[in-house]
């Protein structure tokens, strides 16, 4: 009995994430007149889906280290801070709204900020003469994605690393002092060392939440399928890619596939940082 609160939860994920998952997965073990094929599966090594996956996987990689990193200083900075002040208040709403704010409005914003018709781009050409675009309009391809995935992990950083500082004990650092250690040789050997766990946890986080993200990559690149999972719109919306059926169930496949390891690595990570912080 004491389980049933949770089974309208329970029910949520049965019905809006495991069973639509089931049903993606295995339509790429079928082909168009319903029978079991490996065709779909094959695809995956197509050179094309390989230049799809290959660029997802850049993409949250370097988004996710260069937020990492961007929201790990913020965090330090923030430590100096009072945690009931007002400057940690709006920085923690500011992180809570902003690491949200994505799709249409995130994509738009970068169009009005630094698109051909930007106002950033406008005023650096001509007041300046710089033309970001020089070498083509790189905001409507991959790597245009970068600054507005940037824009929503920095945020999404300071809100799951910075329990992880403030967890840190004053004492260490106490001890370290009366040892005769400075402030760079806590952070090196004491710092640095128990917070590795839950940075590297943070960055495996980051790279799952941009890879799996599609609303401000549609928006920003709705003529390609640079990425996965404008590859599987484009599988969905078509009558058949690459000559095969039902491609869209193969690539969810190999979607599911790599978050499975970051979110096993990440469970791992979590579960090593969580000794320290628990004593």
């Amino acid at each position: 009995m004491r389980y049933l609160g949770l089974a309208p939860f329970g029910a949520y994920v049965l019905l809006f994430l495991a069973l639509p998952t089931l049903l993606a997965v295995g339509t790429g073990f079928f082909d168009g007149g319903g029978a079991l094929s490996t065709t779909n599966i094959e695809a995956l090594l197509d050179p094309v889906i390989v230049n799809v996956f290959w660029n997802s996987i850049w993409l949250s990689a370097l988004t996710a280290i260069i937020g990492a990193v961007l929201g790990a200083l913020v965090c330090y900075a923030l430590l100096e801070t009072r945690p009931d002040g007002a400057l940690r208040s709006i920085v923690d709403s500011a992180s809570g709204v902003l690491a949200q704010f994505g799709g249409v409005m995130l994509a738009f914003a970068f169009v009005s900020l630094i698109g051909v018709q930007g106002l950033l781009r406008v005023i650096l050409l001509n007041n300046f003469g710089i033309d970001i675009f020089a070498q083509g309009v790189w905001l409507y391809e991959v790597p245009g994605l970068v600054l507005p995935y940037i824009y929503f992990q920095v945020p999404l950083m300071i809100i799951v690393f910075l329990p992880a500082l403030e967890a840190l004990k004053p004492q260490w650092a106490e001890a370290s002092a009366t040892l005769g250690g400075t402030r760079a040789t806590y952070w090196w050997r004491i710092g640095i060392p128990v917070l590795m766990p839950s940075f590297i946890g943070s960055v495996l986080l980051l790279f799952a939440n941009s890879f799996s993200s599609y609303a401000t990559a549609a928006a920003l690149t709705s003529q390609g399928q640079g990425i996965v999972p404008l590859q599987i719109r484009a599988s969905l919306t078509s009558e058949t890619v690459l000559g095969r059926e039902n491609l869209a169930g193969a690539l969810a496949l190999g979607m599911i596939a790599v978050m499975v390891v970051v979110m096993v690595v990440y469970a791992q990570l979590q579960r090593r940082a969580s000794r320290w912080q628990q004593r």
